[in-house]
């Protein structure tokens, strides 16, 4: 039997918004790409026995459980992909690494700090049993960003000054959009800071490859009570996507009960990184109009490139070091077969989409495991993350002070 007939039988724990997008990748993958282990998708998680059976059919599983404890028992699942909100990560990548079970973990990776740091340490210590893991920043995986990345490598920006970056949405204006999960910190930790501002944390890190050191910040909640869905009462278990659909829960007949919303609505902060750049970011999903609105702009002594997910198979290039008449923002159609990740997909100029993201990130994971290889990003470098979003958290409750980024327990690449 080749390594190419190898079966990778994977587990993924949620099936809504996130877990949807990895089925797709986990479907299409070994169909695109010419890789050394084919992935199976061979187990689905819920807790919802009707729910999950449906996904498991709707999304390709061969089979499905309402216990991820059970999922992590088996000996036929070699992969566990998390899928949950953000205050399970902890406990079930743990466990599945304590099993022996390679990892992929949507972001951010924990909750907290403390869970993030018992995450890296049991990743590094099943690291050296042969035990991969890896974790979620499928933005990492966009053709366009990737070249940045590379064009920024090779000196064409020089150095690098200044760092902009922006991820907006407005999918929680209506004030009377309900108290689903994702308003709660204590199922998802923070607010847009957690859930898009990582985004632009690690991106930015990854194409500067500099880290943050310290940041001033503020945060803001604008809607501070929300209606009771059936979700956030108790009544049932929603999706794990954006929307929430259920309606709100009456009580003694007086309208929907409310409660509190624990997360920021918005987070603004400025920030220095290691290679001496300036830095601005801004998270919100109350930027009306703005459905997913994710764009970052590098400014270097040679050039600049911008980077816009609404446009995501392209790059904005301004090159200084042409003569002056011939300056100016070029756009390069990121679609070439010599392109990142783009060899296996269409002929140039036929443009891919945001689901791809996620087929290069299991492609790229795949081989990783197969090869015996460390994928990025690791757990380390998304515990590096997290202690970038915990100084933005205590800088913004200490009047914007400047905080500096704790430094992690182990050497972190970006």
């Amino acid at each position: 039997m080749s390594t190419r007939d190898r079966d990778l039988r994977v587990g993924m724990v949620g099936y809504a918004f996130m877990g949807a997008a990895h089925s797709q990748a986990w479907r299409t993958v070994n169909r695109v790409y010419d890789l050394p282990a084919r992935a199976r998708m061979s187990l689905i998680c819920g807790r919802d026995a009707g729910k999950v059976a449906d996904a498991a059919d709707r999304l390709g599983w061969e089979a499905y459980t309402t216990d991820w404890r059970d999922l992590i028992s088996r000996d036929d699942i070699d992969v566990v992909d998390v899928c949950t909100p953000g205050d399970s990560h902890a406990e079930i990548a743990l466990a599945a690494l304590a099993a022996g079970k390679h990892v992929l973990c949507e972001k951010p990776l924990a909750n907290t700090v403390q869970e993030a740091r018992a995450m890296a340490a049991a990743a590094a210590t099943a690291q050296a049993a042969g035990v991969r893991s890896m974790c979620g920043f499928n933005y990492r995986r966009v053709p366009a960003v990737t070249m940045m990345r590379q064009l920024i490598a090779e000196g064409r920006l020089g150095v690098i000054r200044h760092v902009r970056a922006t991820y907006l949405q407005d999918w929680i204006v209506d004030p009377q959009f309900p108290l689903v999960w994702r308003l709660q910190k204590d199922r998802a930790g923070s607010g847009a800071l957690g859930d898009i501002g990582a985004h632009i944390i690690d991106l930015t890190q990854y194409v500067t490859d500099q880290r943050i050191t310290g940041v001033s910040a503020v945060t803001e909640t604008f809607v501070r009570e929300r209606p009771l869905s059936a979700e956030s009462s108790g009544l049932a278990a929603t999706a794990d996507g954006n929307g929430a659909g259920d309606v709100s829960a009456a009580v003694d007949g007086h309208g929907p009960a409310t409660g509190p919303v624990t997360v920021d609505d918005a987070a603004i902060f400025v920030a220095r990184l290691d290679g001496g750049a300036l830095a601005t970011y801004e998270a919100s999903r109350f930027a009306t109009g703005r459905k997913n609105a994710l764009r970052v702009e590098i400014n270097g002594s040679l050039g600049s490139l911008v980077f816009d997910l609404e446009r995501l198979n392209e790059l904005e290039f301004y090159d200084a070091t042409l003569p002056t008449a011939e300056q100016g923002f070029s756009r390069i159609l990121v679609t070439e077969g010599d392109h990142p990740y783009m060899s296996a997909w269409w002929p140039p100029g036929h443009i891919i989409g945001y689901e791809h993201s996620f087929t290069h990130q299991m492609r790229d994971l795949i081989e990783a495991i197969a090869t015996g290889a460390d994928p990025a990003p690791s757990f380390a470098d998304a515990l590096q993350v997290q202690l970038v979003l915990d100084a933005v958290t205590r800088s913004a409750e200490l009047g914007s002070s400047w905080t500096e980024v704790e430094p992690a327990l182990t050497a972190v690449a970006v």
